[in-house]
């Protein structure tokens, strides 16, 4: 056998390793390749059940590995209270994510899948994280800067979990108190709703100046994928009643409703969820003018839009009465991935069977998958799909939770100060001889943080996760000199003989999210009333309301000395002290009209009728005191 001289083994040599090279170079992994050129390359290997994959986000109770690389699922969500173990770590979150991801990695292609989670008043499914007050508590703040520090602390704090892609922010404009998701809501204001969108920026990062209309921007793994929910009219229901009509013309909708996604898309929000409400009584999943006509082609929208939880089911009545008939409307009226969440296979099948039928264009299934893999590679999930430990020391940090402190202060609104201004009963003094904390709220961290925390419809007691209760605060507040007696309903005897300086009277809502919230009399239940007459009838008393919206005060007005609404402040319940005893001014000015009776709904600023207990706007300040 002839042996080869080196020049000629050289060159051998140098072709294999080209050969090898040239077999691996992919362009789409090529970060240094035009994003629209990566899409193409991407997409140009695809086979239809890898796109119908993307298409697809499933719950992480069912997102096996077997499941993931199968099925080349392209999305993974918690659902709300969904967790990898009860008070679990950041470290169990990251683990669980990771597993997933590796799953979506080893599949053809190696397309990362991308983790959703709401995260809708900080990263509220994570026991320990920062629990911020609810939008309606925010909107009374009217400061984007402090809004938009929130959406960075809160991407930090989702980050540390290993989770890329949060369902926030709720940018509804709640029209009807009477609405379950009303504490969702900024404002019944749009103008308000649309300065609160800069939570945007804080979560994803600011929009870089020569950015195209549109498209879509993620700064890098310290910000997470926003989505601007719930598109679109989904504040406006009849009698507020959650996922049912808004009854309103064209121009009212554009008016009111669609303001604030103008703004959302121009700060580059990678994604839209759909609404479950209908529009003249047309559901929005199915609604094709809207959602292609409108959102994609009038605004120019590059992002990718996402169903809501079983959107697609509910888009017949009862649900999931047809679902073949509403995999075609809605995947046909442009909603590009599809929240499942569980019975996926339904779903690839009967997508599947309808674009190879053509039922459903190949051009609408691509015009999908252009979308969230534009999202992907524009959040750099090609490059970094794998999280890591480096900010599990973000979650609940204290930097955070002073920041969620400023929040509450701020969101704090002072309806009523004593019977004149020259008499006011706050700022409470910090030295007192003796006083009573009283009401079902003053020591509950889970009614201060309402739904959507930790579990979806929020929980009672101070077992779900960390923070400080109003009581807490006030004991951390006071002088060590003064007595605080603490009874949640006292009898008007006990305070009658208790010889208490003054009283603070904490009550209100029990925590609910969505339908379970929805309201025809918005009173607060028993015992509050009870406390509220047995208090303020014996002594100089305080009230402060913890609800998510608006409810029935007028029958109490009289009897109460001062009254604030305190709104759903989270964990943070330190806020609260600090401006009931006047370190802090009261600021707050109510995003929302607080009427007399429920009779007066729906009733907003402008309305002929109006005629409110406290109007639009309305707060009353105070400066901060220098007390010993």
């Amino acid at each position: 056998m002839g042996r080869f001289s080196m020049p000629k083994l050289g060159f051998l040599l140098l072709c294999c390793l080209a050969a090898v090279t040239e077999a691996t170079y992919v362009k789409y992994k090529d970060p240094k390749q035009p994003l629209g050129a990566r899409i193409r390359d991407l997409m140009n290997r695809m086979t239809l059940a890898e796109k119908i994959g993307q298409m697809t986000q499933i719950e992480r109770s069912v997102a096996t590995p077997d499941v993931m690389q199968k099925y080349f699922i392209g999305s993974v969500l918690s659902g709300g209270g969904s967790v990898p173990a009860p008070k679990a770590t950041p470290e169990a979150w990251i683990e669980m994510v990771n597993t997933m991801q590796k799953a979506a990695l080893s599949t053809r292609l190696g397309i990362p899948m991308l983790y959703g989670i709401d995260a809708v008043h900080g990263h509220n499914n994570v026991y320990k994280a920062t629990i911020f007050p609810h939008n309606v508590g925010l909107g009374v703040t009217r400061d984007p800067q402090l809004i938009k520090k929130i959406g960075d602390a809160t991407a930090l704090e989702v980050r540390a979990t290993g989770i890329p892609y949060v369902f926030a922010p709720c940018i509804a404009v709640c029209r009807d108190p009477r609405w379950g998701r009303c504490y969702e809501s900024y404002s019944e204001d749009h103008k308000i709703v649309q300065q609160m969108t800069e939570i945007i920026p804080g979560l994803q990062g600011d929009l870089p100046a020569n950015s195209k209309k549109g498209v879509p921007f993620v700064a890098g793994k310290n910000k997470v994928a926003a989505c601007a929910k719930h598109y679109l009219g989904d504040g406006g229901t009849t009698k507020g009643i959650n996922e049912n009509n808004t009854v309103i013309s064209w121009n009212a909708l554009l008016g009111i409703h669609m303001p604030a996604y103008l703004n959302s898309i121009s700060k580059g929000v990678a994604t839209v969820m759909i609404s479950y409400s209908s529009w003249n009584g047309v559901k929005m999943h199915a609604n094709r003018d809207l959602v292609t006509g409108f959102l994609k082609n009038k605004l120019k929208f590059r992002g990718f839009l996402i169903s809501d939880w079983q959107g697609l089911d509910r888009i017949t009545s009862p649900p999931h009465a047809n679902y073949s008939y509403s995999v075609e409307a809605g995947v046909g009226a442009g909603i590009d991935m599809i929240m499942v969440p569980y019975n996926f296979t339904e779903f690839i099948d009967d997508l599947t069977y309808q674009v190879n039928n053509n039922i459903i264009p190949m051009s609408r299934i691509d015009d999908a998958v252009k979308r969230i893999l534009r999202v992907k590679f524009v959040m750099g999930l090609f490059e970094n799909p794998m999280a890591d430990n480096s900010l599990v020391d973000q979650l609940g940090s204290q930097a955070h939770r002073e920041l969620a402190r400023e929040a509450v202060r701020k969101s704090l609104v002072l309806l009523k100060n004593g019977e004149s201004a020259d008499k006011p009963l706050l700022p409470l003094p910090k030295k007192a001889t003796k006083i009573l904390v009283a009401g079902t709220h003053a020591d509950n961290l889970g009614y201060q943080c309402g739904g959507w925390t930790i579990t979806w419809q929020g929980l009672g007691g101070n077992d779900l996760t960390t923070g400080t209760t109003i009581l807490q605060a006030v004991k951390n507040t006071v002088d060590p000199s003064t007595q605080v007696v603490y009874s949640q309903n006292p009898d008007a005897e006990f305070v009658k003989s208790g010889k208490f300086s003054h009283a603070i009277v904490v009550v209100g809502e029990p925590s609910y999210a969505e339908t379970q919230g929805d309201s025809l009399n918005l009173t607060i239940p028993q015992p509050g009333p009870d406390t509220i007459y047995n208090v303020c009838g014996a002594v100089k008393c305080v009230v402060v309301v913890i609800s998510g919206r608006p409810v029935v005060m007028q029958p109490y007005l009289s009897s109460i000395d001062a009254l604030v609404a305190a709104w759903l402040p989270g964990t943070e319940g330190q806020g609260v002290a600090d401006v009931l005893f006047g370190d802090y001014g009261f600021t707050g000015k109510l995003a929302r009209t607080w009427f007399k009776t429920v009779d007066q709904l729906p009733m907003n600023v402008g309305d002929p009728h109006y005629d409110p207990l406290f109007p639009f706007g309305f707060g009353l300040t105070t400066e901060p005191t220098r007390q010993n």
